[in-house]
């Protein structure tokens, strides 16, 4: 992130160092602190090329995934909820850029039907995508193992390669918003791997040793 060029209030930096990403600590892997610390990261850097009010982007990607307090199915609409019932956010932001930092946050989720409402919606959407196929791949092991822990190895496979395919192969729903973003080229180094089932296979298999190591 090109930090010198990127300005915002310092005590909103540090309420939401403070009070929010803490937050995440408490999710499973695949949503923890570094993960919310690399879409803010990478929302920035967009909220650059777009022009875009850096604040707004950072508080949307720090709060795009607090909803899953209250479980995965519709954790975006309860961060969306959540941001807007934030009183301390109030400090720094008018009533109708609150609404429509929570319209980007509920936005952000990728099963989503409908398209981001606007540009703010597009860059945390587009950020939280993160497509670095090992990361997504370790990210899909994990989240596995956290929310089906009676499934043995081969289910848990199963479960693996099901999801990539429904997200991320070809026709599926994952959709990107943002053409500059370094997520076309990488979603499809991770198409390639999809289709190939036996390497597929030997990643996953490593991946599942290393996270269950010592379980």
């Amino acid at each position: 992130m090109k930090k010198d060029r990127i300005e915002l209030p310092v005590e909103l930096i540090a309420y939401i160092r403070q009070q929010i990403i803490p937050q995440y600590a408490h999710f499973d892997k695949a949503h923890q602190i570094d993960h919310v610390e690399r879409v803010i990261e990478e929302s920035l850097d967009l909220a650059l090329l777009y022009k875009l009010n850096p604040a707004m982007v950072y508080v949307i990607a720090a709060y795009h995934d607090l909803g899953l307090s209250e479980g995965r199915e519709f954790h975006h609409l309860v961060s969306g909820s959540i941001l807007q019932a934030d009183e301390t956010l109030r400090q720094w932001f008018t009533k109708e850029q609150i609404v429509q930092m929570k319209e980007a946050v509920e936005d952000h989720r990728a099963s989503n039907a409908h398209s981001p409402r606007s540009l703010f919606g597009r860059v945390v959407a587009e950020a939280d995508r993160i497509i670095d196929p090992e990361l997504t791949l370790r990210r899909t092991v994990q989240y596995g193992l956290a929310n089906y822990p009676e499934m043995n190895y081969e289910q848990q496979y199963i479960r693996f390669r099901e999801h990539l395919h429904e997200k991320y192969a070809e026709g599926g729903y994952l959709k990107l918003w943002i053409p500059q973003s370094a997520n076309a080229q990488q979603l499809l180094q991770l198409r390639r791997l999809i289709a190939d089932e036996p390497q597929l296979k030997v990643v996953f298999e490593e991946l599942y040793r290393r996270e269950t190591a010592g379980a």
